[in-house]
């Protein structure tokens, strides 16, 4: 079992980690400001579901595999690095005003929930850094390593639901103020776009 000390200290380390820029927290702010705080909300819990993944994958060591295989590596950024092409093609023909309401009512919450879980499990910078991160904080002598990592991957679960949630509300109300042009809302929306490009090619072109 972990520490509180432990327990505590990673938490404030996981809290910095999902404050400081990245894909995750890029891909919350733009989507918030793009399709609300609801949505918003629905993609962070989307995001936070995937870290699931990802610590299963460290505790039962599939980690290792991302990190020992290039083929395996490279297969899964790929198919990270297309879903964000496609989440930038839509941002880019999304439409504004009026239809843009009917537009957003198509997609589910459960299709929003799953647009976080997939951009989540789908990059393996995240394995990895699980990898390297999360057994940095357990101590063989407290017992189980699995059941500590396991303990330690809810934490930053915790850590990440809660920051990533604060910049969702805030960047959804960041987002009105843009929603009452619609040329406003267009180049938000091409801004998004741009930025998914980026993160896919960030994404395609990483190295193990």
């Amino acid at each position: 079992m972990l520490h509180f000390d432990t327990a505590l200290t990673f938490f404030a380390a996981s809290v910095l980690l999902a404050l400081s820029p990245g894909p995750d927290n890029v891909f919350v702010l733009l989507h918030s400001a793009v399709h609300g705080r609801k949505a918003g909300l629905l993609v962070v819990l989307g995001l936070c579901s995937g870290l699931l993944f990802h610590t299963a994958a460290v505790a039962l060591g599939l980690a290792a595999v991302f990190a020992a295989s290039a083929t395996a590596f490279t297969a899964l950024k790929l198919l990270g690095a297309g879903y964000l092409l496609y989440l930038a093609w839509g941002a880019w023909h999304a439409p504004v005003g009026i239809a843009d309401t009917a537009t957003e009512s198509e997609m589910s919450p459960l299709q929003t929930y799953l647009r976080g879980v997939m951009m989540n499990i789908t990059n393996p910078k995240v394995a990895i850094f699980f990898l390297a991160f999360l057994p940095q904080f357990a101590d063989p002598t407290q017992g189980a390593m699995a059941l500590q990592i396991v303990q330690l991957g809810a934490v930053f679960m915790l850590a990440a639901l809660l920051t990533f949630s604060a910049v969702a509300w805030f960047a959804a109300g960041f987002g009105q103020v843009f929603k009452q042009s619609h040329t406003a809302q267009r180049v938000l929306n091409r801004v998004a776009s741009v930025v998914f490009v980026g993160l896919a090619l960030r994404l395609a072109t990483a190295q193990r």
